[in-house]
């Protein structure tokens, strides 16, 4: 069982450990994010934790029984009512629906507790998981991605409309049941 929580300064060891672990993983779908993200892991922790105090930005972690972080994900940018989200899952956990169901669980508790009616997502070309993940949680294709975004590689942007938009795969409540 996993549990979506909020960034808290406590989290730092934990999100370092599951960043350590995965950044092979990461750089062979995302751009790698250097040398330096270790060096000065602390400082630039203390700045996410500083970003989202002045509510521009909201940092979840998707963290496993045992207390370790098996995923990260980011609401940036917020402005308007609108956030840009990023996300990333550890490799022993991937391709089992938990980031899909972590960006589901986002995308329900953003209007609420950040004021949010639109997510915007960017993925490249080559990154069939991300892909998937955004267009089995109701995010569509809104056109095409700086590659400069996406770590030089070209890509698509990606929106989701949380203004009452249903749940893909939710029971639509006005249908009526093939029981009867």
């Amino acid at each position: 069982m996993h549990e979506l929580r909020r960034l808290q300064a406590g989290h730092a060891p934990a999100v370092l450990a599951f960043e350590r672990a995965n950044r092979a993983y990461f750089a062979a779908s995302i751009s790698d994010r250097g040398d330096a993200f270790y060096e000065e892991f602390a400082e630039r922790f203390g700045a996410l934790l500083a970003e989202q105090s002045a509510g521009v930005c909201a940092f979840y972690l998707l963290v496993a029984e045992d207390g370790s972080v098996v995923g990260r994900f980011n609401l940036y940018d917020i402005r308007d009512g609108t956030a840009d989200l990023g996300y990333r899952v550890a490799q022993d956990v991937a391709g089992r629906g938990v980031a899909t169901a972590a960006v589901l669980e986002l995308c329900a508790l953003a209007p609420a507790r950040h004021g949010l009616h639109t997510l915007r997502a960017a993925a490249s070309r080559t990154n069939a998981g991300s892909r998937r993940v955004l267009a089995k949680a109701g995010f569509v294709p809104e056109g095409p991605a700086d590659p400069a975004e996406l770590g030089g590689k070209p890509g698509t942007w990606f929106r989701r409309d949380l203004r009452g938009a249903p749940v893909p795969g939710a029971a639509d409540p006005g249908a009526a049941d093939p029981r009867r």
